[in-house]
């Protein structure tokens, strides 16, 4: 009995300490994100060098976490809600590293755009966009510390705001590039920027429904969003 005790405890702490570790790449890949969105709207060259240059932690990190879900599911091999942890583990470290890699792009993005004006109308939308996806992604990741399956649940339907935000934007990038054709370069790579927000939020989503199947073990992904809400009682603004 006090072995089984203890060969319990030992792996509760494993799937504790993975838990830790994503929550750990998280904060590290919010952070990137930050810090690319500071870079292109302060038009910080430095700031857009480091984010470029330092993707390679959360690569590390990746595979580090993926080593390890391995090695449970090879020692443990996990069932029920174990195994769900470990499945969602595996999935959100995929949407992290991938989100990594869009702070990356922007990073290097800004770089070019440094040094060159930027509009009133497309900061502000930037701006606006931006705060959306950060806000987005941070909330993810709390829901998925704390397994607030209700959190993630809203953040599922968020993507049609973000959506309507980058139809907006691009409407103004088309105006400016149409207005002046020396504009087409930057507007491009604002435009690639806002793409890679997009990204960012899509994955943030993806992120926000491993929460759903880690909790309630129902895949939502794929699910039309109309289809959520009527099932959980979600209203439009949620």
């Amino acid at each position: 009995m006090e072995l089984g005790q203890h060969i319990s405890q030992r792996y509760d702490q494993e799937l504790e300490d993975i838990r830790n570790q994503v929550l750990k790449m998280g904060g590290l890949v919010e952070k990137q994100a930050e810090n690319a969105v500071k870079a292109l709207l302060d038009r910080d060259a430095e700031l857009a060098e480091e984010v470029a240059s330092t993707d390679y932690k959360i690569n590390k990190m990746e595979v580090e976490i993926d080593d390890e879900c391995t090695r449970v599911i090879a020692r443990r091999q996990p069932a029920a809600s174990d195994l769900r942890l470990i499945i969602a583990v595996i999935k959100v470290i995929t949407d992290l590293e991938r989100i990594g890699d869009e702070a990356e792009k922007i990073g290097v993005y800004s770089i070019k755009l440094a040094k060159k004006k930027v509009s009133n109308g497309m900061h502000y939308d930037l701006t606006h966009l931006s705060k959306l996806v950060l806000a987005m992604l941070h909330d993810s990741l709390d829901a998925f510390a704390r397994l607030d399956d209700e959190q993630a649940l809203k953040i599922v339907g968020k993507n049609e705001i973000i959506n309507k935000e980058i139809n907006s934007l691009t409407r103004l990038l088309i105006t400016h590039m149409m207005e002046d054709t020396r504009n087409i370069k930057n507007a491009l790579r604002i435009n690639w920027c806002a793409r890679s927000l997009e990204r960012i939020g899509d994955h943030s989503r993806n992120i926000s429904e491993y929460v759903v199947f880690l909790a309630k073990g129902k895949d939502i992904r794929h699910t039309d969003i109309d289809t959520i809400r009527a099932e959980y009682n979600l209203d439009d603004e949620d």
